[in-house]
């Protein structure tokens, strides 16, 4: 667990180092990007600002020296070229791309508002006209041929291009370095690696560097009304929803497009995020929204997502990014162009708008595996999967219980073994509800203390996780295994069973099964893909419940182990001692009683004649007994354990565990905690990143904090089945560390310079009334 646990979170917090080579790339030089973004990034540069128009001259100028730098002595003038389209078409063949400085275009568009909450009105809604200043570039591909066609207003080529677009303009109170501007310059860094020699992609290239996006993604609408918006039809989305760490690729429009993503050096993906936007519980959107609804193209949202506090803040700018944040989202980006321009599947459309929107893919699952690999996969390949676990794991597990007990080897649920002989029917124990009910406990229990935590931290100090989420997780993890550990190692000493770990599994399988049945629904009716690793740990589960079932054909028939240890298989008693039969239960003699037997030169049952190959030690036959302590109906089993020590048989357990095998529970473990920790720590990292700074901004405080309570169960229930195992020196140790965090997640102070409280200004002006309103908004008191 602590292996898996320092590898998620490696992955999830440090960002992969930029190599040392400048020029990691062909036509890709990292130096130049980080000199870029730090122009761009040297002052606020809101959309209608004077530092947004210089912004937009050097991106222009910026472009232009790309291209000649790229253009082998092609010589023309560059003025004209920009401001000209018709001398930009006369040269474009010649060219390795066309610029377009669109100024021209422009977009009108209203939405309706929104009713009160007692229906007694509507707010007046929105009306938006926009002019737009985008720069647009065409790179041209093998495939496209020479035809200028947007000149004459013809349609673009049948086979569909590539866009990727990302936004030049910041807010106005951040300058924009993540946001959106280390998208900006990796679009500068792709347009000098397709216009490199050697390099000009298969088909073609549509960059786009939108002003507007920060206000209504008004840059991106804008596009939606020039010639080349009907050319692309894939797109990948560069864009910044946090302020530095990696760039993950949080939304995709289906399987196929998605497959390109695998091809970024080191993929950071989840397809949780994808679903929170789906159902709307993220509100925040992207110009991914205008190209994939109103322009209806395939393609990917890749952004960076934390930390927020940082976001749309004077910290969002070069001192608080490092180049190894660059490198991450290039060498992300330009792998994944290289894959949607050159694949054969991806753009098989016709260039009218209404083929192309119907040309969708199919939804999709994916996510990675410790920065290294990208899973991709369909959706019905997951509901597939749901529905074949549903039916055979169930069905496979019933089988072995058949076979179990047809060979009277299945000891689950068998208070004891009816055993008849000549002297009439006795009952042996076998204990076998023994450990049935310590599961349901247990949750209960450690449920109980994660919930009750994330309400008493969110009542005297909510705010801690905006700054210490790693804090209130060790709190709760720690919390969890201390109270599981206690409550397991109490059971078991009380009632300790050999079939505890089976039936801990048997409940987390059923427990497992009915979850698993929604989640199918799920998948089914809202297209839900988020929830694949609950599917994942119920296969995991599965495969370490059935290793565990089949562990009682190690077990000794039940008639065959009732006979061995009947007290009548003993023998006779000596005619001075009775036997006492008492409910139909035969009591053996005890030890103390066969030596005094032994003393008094009593012959016992079974002794022979002493000649010279006679041990020197009478009564040296093993017997199936040890010492008895009380004449109790378990006592049998006692008696067995004590003498069949040597049989690996755990000290209180039933006598009939001797036969267990000791090594299946390695397996089992490694069953439960690896893939399931993988992919829930993953999940659950990037939901903390998501969530933990969110009630800064009028989200419920309280939900952060019943997510990591909700995970915790999720990450450590695999080790329910074990940890009455568990010595006492990690359970106190984690105790320790319980008390600390506690105390420190109720006591300290929940911000910090690396996380400040935002707080929002916002003026309102009545243009009617002339009544002006100013609100500065932030968390209560």
């Amino acid at each position: 667990y602590l292996a898996l646990f320092v590898a998620l979170l490696t992955t999830h917090l440090i960002v992969p180092s930029a190599p040392r080579n400048p020029t990691p790339i062909a036509g890709v030089n990292l130096s130049e990007a980080w000199q870029d973004l730090q122009y761009i990034s040297g002052g606020f540069h809101p959309y209608n600002s004077r530092r947004n128009d210089e912004t937009r001259d050097w991106l222009l100028r910026r472009i232009e020296r790309i291209l000649a730098d790229n253009a082998k002595g092609l010589m023309f003038d560059r003025a004209k070229y920009l401001h000209d389209d018709q001398f930009r078409a006369s040269i474009a063949s010649q060219s390795p791309a066309v610029v377009f400085s669109d100024v021209t275009s422009n977009v009108t568009f209203s939405r309706e508002g929104k009713r009160e909450n007692d229906t007694a009105g509507r707010d007046p809604g929105l009306s938006v006209y926009f002019e737009g200043t985008n720069i647009i570039v065409y790179i041209r591909g093998s495939e496209d041929g020479d035809e200028d066609w947007w000149t004459s207003g013809r349609k673009p080529p049948t086979r569909g291009g590539v866009l990727v677009n990302a936004h030049y303009d910041s807010v106005s109170t951040g300058y924009g370095a993540t946001d959106d501007g280390v998208g900006v310059i990796t679009i500068l860094q792709i347009i000098k690696h397709f216009t490199a020699e050697g390099h000009k992609p298969k088909r073609g290239i549509v960059a786009l560097l939108n002003n507007g996006e920060e206000d209504y993604l008004n840059g991106a609408r804008a596009f939606s009304q020039h010639p080349m918006s009907k050319f692309p039809h894939t797109f990948l989305n560069l864009e910044g929803a946090g302020a530095g760490g990696r760039a993950a690729m949080f939304r995709s429009t289906d399987t196929e497009i998605t497959k390109a993503y695998r091809n970024s050096r080191y993929p950071f993906a989840s397809v949780l995020s994808g679903d929170a936007f789906k159902r709307g519980i993220v509100r925040s959107e992207t110009d991914y929204l205008v190209f994939s609804k109103n322009l209806g193209l395939r393609g990917l949202d890749i952004a960076f997502i934390g930390p927020r506090s940082r976001y749309h803040t004077d910290q969002d700018d070069t001192k608080h990014i490092s180049i190894d944040s660059i490198w991450h989202m290039l060498s992300a980006a330009i792998p994944t162009m290289e894959a949607l321009t050159s694949s054969p599947s991806l753009n098989k459309n016709d260039a009218s708008d209404e083929k192309r929107k119907s040309s969708q893919g199919t939804n999709a699952v994916w996510f990675d595996l410790f920065g290294q690999i990208l899973a991709v996969f369909q959706l019905r390949t997951l509901f597939a999967l749901s529905v074949a676990l549903l039916v055979a794991a169930p069905l496979i597990l019933i089988v072995i219980s058949v076979i179990l007990h047809r060979v009277e080897k299945y000891y689950l649920f068998s208070p004891s073994k009816r055993l008849r002989h000549d002297d009439g029917t006795e009952f042996v124990p076998l204990n076998g509800w023994r450990g049935f009910f310590q599961l349901p406990l247990l949750l209960v229990l450690t449920s109980a203390a994660a919930v009750g935590l994330a309400f008493l931290v969110q009542k005297l100090n909510p705010y801690i996780v905006y700054s210490s989420p790693y804090a209130v997780w060790s709190m709760m993890l720690s919390a969890w295994i201390f109270v599981a550990w206690f409550a397991s190692c109490a059971i078991d000493f009380l009632r300790p069973s050999a079939l505890t770990r089976l039936y801990s599994l048997l409940w987390l399988f059923a427990v497992g099964w009915v979850v698993l049945v929604a989640v199918t629904i799920a998948e089914r009716r809202q297209k839900i893909a988020g929830s694949y690793f609950l599917v994942f740990e119920f296969a995991a589960i599965s495969v370490a419940t059935i290793v565990a079932l089949s562990e009682l054909f190690g077990l000794p028939r039940k008639s065959e182990y009732a006979k061995e240890v009947s007290p009548s298989n003993i023998g006779p008693a000596p005619s001075h001692r009775s036997q006492s039969i008492s409910s139909g239960q035969r009591l053996a003699q005890t030890s103390d009683e066969q030596e005094d037997a032994t003393q008094s030169g009593d012959p016992q049952e079974g002794d022979e004649e002493a000649t010279e190959r006679t041990s020197l030690l009478r009564n040296d036959r093993q017997t199936t007994f040890a010492h008895y302590h009380h004449d109790d109906p378990e006592s049998h089993e006692e008696h067995a354990l004590n003498e069949n020590k040597e049989r690996k048989v755990y000290l209180g357990e039933q006598a009939w565990s001797w036969s267990l095998p000791t090594w299946p529970w390695l397996l089992q473990f490694l069953f439960l905690s690896v893939i399931p920790v993988i992919l829930i720590g993953q999940v659950a990292l990037y939901l903390t990143t998501a969530l933990h700074q969110t009630p800064a901004d009028g989200s419920s405080a309280f939900l952060p904090y019943i997510a990591i309570a909700i995970f915790t169960v999720l990450l450590l229930m695999p080790i329910s089945p074990f940890i009455h195992r568990y010595t006492y020196h990690i359970p106190l140790f984690l105790l320790l560390i319980f008390i600390g965090t506690l105390l420190y997640n109720i006591l300290a102070f929940p911000f910090s310079a690396n996380n400040r409280l935002k707080v929002y200004f916002q003026q309102h002006v009545d243009l009617d009334t002339g009544i002006n309103t100013v609100a500065l908004t932030g968390i209560k008191d």
